[in-house]
């Protein structure tokens, strides 16, 4: 028996796009949905519940922040997951998450995700993966697929293959990311692609920004450290 349940009950997202993403390679998928949410200032549409939803809350603008929220904007449907369930709950909880979207009347789906930039090939900056009823579309058909042979792992994963068995539009947008930090830079490719893809203006200046800062702060750590491997003395303040 199905634990997911939405409120308020029989919200839908009727010939929305749904657009989600979750804590993965450089937080990729996350850190693009919060985003977007924030700069679309899309409105809440409901709260999806679980019992293998984790057992914590937070505040946000005053207000109560569930772990799994979905907001709305024109044509467009957010799912923000905040935390991830319990490993082993993974599996079922993303199932199920599935089959309420495959309900929901979504005309499709996107899965943003991170791809370990070790792989990259070339100068471009993200793949995809479409299911077959995606492809069947012929509207991303000039777009880079995922090299065969490749793994996706995680929530992402357990979508996509439910989606593709189910005949489901959707496909996975996954983004070249530093796997050993949060990545802004990921996140912005990410939404320079959906805003295209989608018709609408959001600034990604603010990441930009943000993984300048890390990547300062990153190469003035690295720096330290060559020169204390070349002997000279660690200043006491830094």
């Amino acid at each position: 028996m199905p634990s997911l349940r939405v409120f308020p009950e029989g919200a839908n997202l009727s010939s929305l796009v749904l657009i989600t993403g979750f804590h993965g390679i450089g937080a990729t998928g996350y850190w693009s949905v919060k985003y977007l949410i924030q700069e679309l200032r899309a409105k809440r549409l409901c709260y999806i519940d679980s019992e293998h939803a984790p057992a914590i809350s937070s505040t946000v603008a005053g207000e109560i922040s569930t772990p799994y929220e979905v907001f709305v904007k024109d044509n467009l449907a957010l799912l923000k997951a905040d935390v991830p369930p319990l490993r082993e709950n993974e599996s079922r909880f993303f199932r199920e998450l599935g089959d309420w979207i495959m309900g929901s009347g979504a005309r499709e789906v996107v899965l943003i995700g991170g791809l370990d930039e070790s792989l990259r090939t070339d100068d471009t900056r993200y793949r995809l993966v479409l299911t077959r009823a995606m492809a069947e579309r012929r509207v991303l058909g000039d777009e880079r697929s995922l090299e065969e042979g490749r793994m996706i792992v995680g929530p992402v994963a357990i979508l996509l293959n439910s989606f593709e068995m189910r005949s489901f539009p959707a496909y996975a947008l996954l983004a070249y990311s530093n796997t050993e930090r949060v990545d802004p830079r990921a996140a912005a490719t990410a939404i320079e692609f959906l805003s295209r893809r989608y018709d609408f203006k959001v600034s990604t200046d603010s990441l930009i920004k943000g993984a300048e800062e890390i990547e300062k702060e990153l190469q003035s750590v690295a720096e330290k450290e060559r020169s204390r491997e070349k002997g000279f003395p660690s200043p006491i303040y830094s």
